[in-house]
């Protein structure tokens, strides 16, 4: 991530640490040396006040006096020069005396300052910073005199004080690289226990955000990341179960209102159809029996057909009626189907029996070679009205040969049963309107024969009550419908 915590918590730390080593390098190379001059001004002046007490005791042949100026000369790095005023004696502790001598000379007779630079100045004696002309080093130098009139002169180089400054500040370097280094790794690995769980918080409350609660905080902890993870799985589980209350009050509302629209709609239509339906018949009805009131005919044989035509609107009344509750049950799902397992070649024997005066009185030729038991897993009732219903269908459109096959064919764990009639093929531009309420594709023949093109809607909605294939086919000589069972 391109503004990661993780990323910017390394690079301030380390940030800081190079900041620190750098301010340090500078402070070093700035300041260190007038800090080592400034010392090294107080060890000159310690010196100085040893070697005045050694010059007025006169105590320079006294060894343990020798041993312990030497001792504090070496320890800070001095060399120093003293003649005695009385005797004329050169002391040092350096092995060139020739030197130091000619350098204080050059002071007394006033020649070496002219390049040097006065650090202080008192009467007993002068320190400054100056270069030796004969070797080319810088040195801090005090001469002067001690209270006993004799002169000294004492040097020590600044060339080491800057080789070890050097020498400090390239240890500085190296010490600093390793703890950056060290730094970043400890960092790093502090930074990633801190901001990895952070980061799966991060990418829990995305996926929260998504909606997908499955993810849950999983690293832990007592600290207050560990308790605001747990906050967030709780927070995700009552969502989660908040959001799947809402989701079924939801769906359970879609339901309601897509139920009541439909029962709105299907009752539009059920009255539409239902009065368009009922229009012929109830005028026939009225007219005839207006006609029989009126005595239009006196005759018994004219009454008898009134009457007969009067009855036989009704039973057409009638049966569209329980057509279209029956219709209607099935469209809502308020009948229960149960599941059984049946004989349908038996099923199909029994249709076409008690169907066999209508065919007999029509001249139809019935072919059902099926002798073998067939059984199929459905509801038995529904099953002999779909064929039922594909049997008067076939029966009121036959025509030609007049011949109605009916087969049950196996195809794997399916049973498909086909009623085919010989006649005149279905337009194809009816095909696919068939299955709805009052459809007739010939509506002078449907009429003549009492449909009411309800049979196919029917057939439509309890096939797809048992979730079954339905359909039918076009031939040259006639048409065939069709519909399929499970078998096992």
């Amino acid at each position: 991530m391109k503004y990661s915590i993780k990323k910017q918590m390394i690079a301030i730390f380390i940030g800081l640490l190079a900041c620190m080593v750098v301010a340090l390098l500078v402070i070093n190379m700035t300041f260190l040396e007038p800090y080592y001059i400034q010392n090294k001004e107080k060890s000159f002046r310690e010196m100085y006040e040893t070697l005045n007490q050694v010059a007025q005791a006169q105590s320079y042949s006294d060894e343990e006096v020798s041993s312990d100026v030497a001792k504090q000369a070496e320890r800070n790095n001095l060399s120093f020069l003293i003649i005695d005023e009385t005797t004329g004696n050169k002391y040092t502790n350096v092995y060139n005396q020739e030197m130091l001598f000619n350098q204080l000379l050059g002071y007394v007779i006033n020649q070496s300052q002219q390049n040097a630079e006065i650090l202080e100045s008192t009467d007993a004696y002068q320190m400054l910073q100056a270069k030796d002309p004969w070797n080319e080093t810088e040195y801090l130098v005090m001469w002067g005199n001690f209270e006993d009139g004799s002169q000294f002169l004492m040097r020590s180089p600044l060339e080491s004080m800057r080789e070890s400054a050097a020498i400090s500040n390239r240890f500085l370097i190296y010490i600093g690289s390793v703890l950056i280094l060290a730094a970043g790794a400890l960092v790093w690995y502090f930074s990633k226990k801190l901001t990895d769980p952070i980061r799966e918080l991060a990418n829990l409350s995305d996926k929260m955000a998504n909606l997908d609660f499955e993810a849950k905080y999983t690293s832990g902890g007592k600290n207050e990341i560990g308790e605001l993870g747990a906050n967030f799985n709780r927070m995700s589980s009552r969502l989660e179960s908040t959001i799947s209350e809402l989701k079924k009050a939801n769906n359970s509302l879609l339901k309601d209102i897509e139920q009541k629209e439909k029962m709105e709609e299907m009752r539009n239509e059920f009255l539409g159809n239902v009065s368009h339906e009922l229009k012929t018949p109830i005028a026939l009805i009225q007219g005839y029996a207006e006609g029989l009131k009126d005595g239009v005919n006196d005759d018994a044989e004219s009454r008898d057909f009134y009457c007969d035509v009067i009855m036989d609107e009704a039973m057409k009344m009638n049966q569209m009626v329980k057509n279209l509750l029956t219709l209607n049950q099935l469209e809502f799902g308020d009948e229960d189907i149960s599941f059984e397992r049946f004989d349908l070649a038996a099923l199909i024997q029994g249709v076409l029996q008690s169907m066999e005066i209508l065919a007999q009185q029509d001249e139809l030729k019935i072919i059902f070679r099926q002798e073998s038991p067939v059984y199929v897993w459905a509801d038995e009732f529904k099953t002999e009205q779909v064929v039922r219903n594909y049997v008067s269908n076939a029966f009121h459109h036959a025509s030609g040969d007049k011949v109605i096959e009916v087969k049950i064919q196996k195809e794997g764990k399916k049973a498909r049963t086909s009623v085919f009639n010989t006649g005149t093929p279905i337009p194809e531009e009816d095909l696919k309107h068939i299955w709805e309420k009052f459809y007739k594709v010939d509506k002078a023949h449907t009429r003549e024969y009492g449909g009411n093109g309800i049979g196919l809607s029917i057939v439509k909605a309890i096939m797809e009550s048992f979730h079954q294939e339905y359909g039918v086919k076009n031939y040259d000589n006639g048409v065939e419908f069709w519909f399929e069972l499970d078998v096992e």
